[in-house]
């Protein structure tokens, strides 16, 4: 890229003595700090660092502030839609102000026939049927995630498609499939995934970019922590999509952490029984982990990621100075005990409050089908309740975060899960 296209940018971290952390991208983008009423300017910080532009780390891009420079307060919605009876993600974002206008970003899209509920809602609540779609993520390949998202791509104006293919990194995982060549594991892989090649082949014939979701790409406002290339690619030979290997392929590089199960069934505020390193899938553990700063408003979606890449992402997150409490998180995996321990919530959500009325931290959104009584896990929702995130499961209704907005018309409050004695066993 010609070095005129590269800018220094500098991002304001409220920190005890107010420094400044400098990032820098390979793209011009508007220089805004991301918190408010902090010093010094962004142009006299980079010039005081005496930083030039063949100096470039990380593509960190800036935030837009949460008010405008206008002083119009910015909007923010994150919808967590039904997907009916069965688990599934289907998750639609909007925000922005009447200035720099509004951004629609879509995060998978649950079975084939929740596609049209998908339109619906972008239809009814966003900006009608001409909505524009500036980002289409794909968590994962998993086939409660991704059919409803093909109708979505083939109709609606989606002006960026972001998903992770695994067959594009065949060549990097030949040496444990010594009975294929190159292009035959190619075609096997993509054989394997056939929702992936389809919505790849309506992009191509819709002149769509695709882009891959590894971490630290930028989607908008929302930064990918998880999965790094190196661990995304490490796991594709464990993949249920891909062909088994003939050698025992490198695992992942994040080490296991310390097992500790229970055979408790009774839990109170003070005794959790929530297990470290119960292991769930590696197509979970490739799930997209983002980032959505807002000013001070942060917003943590996880998909189906496990342990290891929530672990991942807020080693990443704390190396760029963000790894905080969030002010909204999505539960992974619709509340499977197999997908957090307390180690990477204590990481994520804090430390234990003290007593049961202790004023909540944040609010957490766990996408539900309307028949999976189960979920979430009775374990998983006091841990978060411990941490001061009271759950919200959708159980066949859409259900919203919000800021910047009066409640919809016809739209109710809503009722969190609630704290349980007698939890699962893990047995």
């Amino acid at each position: 890229m010609h070095e005129k296209r590269r800018a220094v940018v500098a991002e304001l971290i409220r920190e005890e003595a107010a420094t400044v952390r400098l990032l820098f991208s390979p793209e011009l983008v508007r220089m805004q700090p991301i918190e408010t009423g902090m010093a010094p300017p962004i142009l006299d910080a980079c010039r005081a660092e005496g930083l030039g532009a063949k100096t470039l780390g990380y593509p960190v891009h800036i935030a837009r502030r949460a008010r405008s420079d206008a002083g119009i307060p910015i909007l923010l919605e994150i919808d967590f839609l039904p997907v009916g009876n069965s688990n599934g993600d289907a998750i639609c974002v909007r925000y922005g102000d009447e200035t720099a206008g509004y951004t629609v970003h879509v995060i998978d899209g649950a079975f084939k026939e929740t596609s049209k509920d998908i339109i619906a809602h972008i239809s009814n609540h966003y900006h009608g049927p001409s909505t524009i779609i500036g980002h289409m993520v794909v968590s994962h390949a998993c086939n409660d995630h991704v059919p409803g998202l093909v109708d979505v791509l083939r109709t609606m104006d989606v002006r960026n498609l972001w998903m992770n293919r695994p067959w594009i990194y065949a060549d990097e995982v030949l040496r444990v499939y010594p009975r294929f060549t190159s292009p035959g594991l190619y075609k096997r892989m993509r054989d394997k995934h056939e929702y992936l090649v389809e919505l790849e082949s309506i992009a191509i014939v819709r002149r769509i970019p695709i882009h891959d979701a590894l971490q630290g790409a930028r989607i908008g406002n929302f930064l990918v922590l998880a999965p790094s290339r190196d661990r995304y690619v490490s796991l594709i030979p464990h993949l249920d999509k891909t062909p088994e290997p003939s050698i025992q392929p490198y695992r992942s590089p994040f080490a296991a952490l310390p097992v500790r199960f229970s055979n408790a069934v009774r839990e109170t505020w003070t005794h959790e029984t929530l297990a470290e390193n119960l292991e769930t899938s590696e197509s979970n553990e490739t799930s997209v982990v983002q980032l959505g700063i807002f000013d001070n408003h942060r917003a943590l979606l996880t998909a189906d990621v496990g342990p290891i890449g929530l672990a991942e992402a807020a080693t990443y997150a704390a190396s760029l100075g963000l790894l905080t409490p969030p002010n909204v998180v999505q539960v992974p995996h619709h509340g499977s005990r197999h997908n957090v321990t307390p180690l990477v919530l204590d990481l994520w959500l804090g430390q234990k409050l003290p007593y049961e009325n202790s004023p909540r931290r944040g609010t957490a959104f766990c996408s539900v089908g309307a028949d999976a009584d189960i979920y979430p896990r009775k374990k998983v929702t006091n841990a978060f309740l411990r941490r001061g995130y009271p759950i919200y499961a959708t159980r066949g209704e859409t259900k919203t975060h919000f800021i910047g907005r009066e409640l919809r018309n016809g739209w109710g409050s809503i009722t969190p899960e609630a704290f349980s004695t007698n939890v699962e066993d893990d047995d």
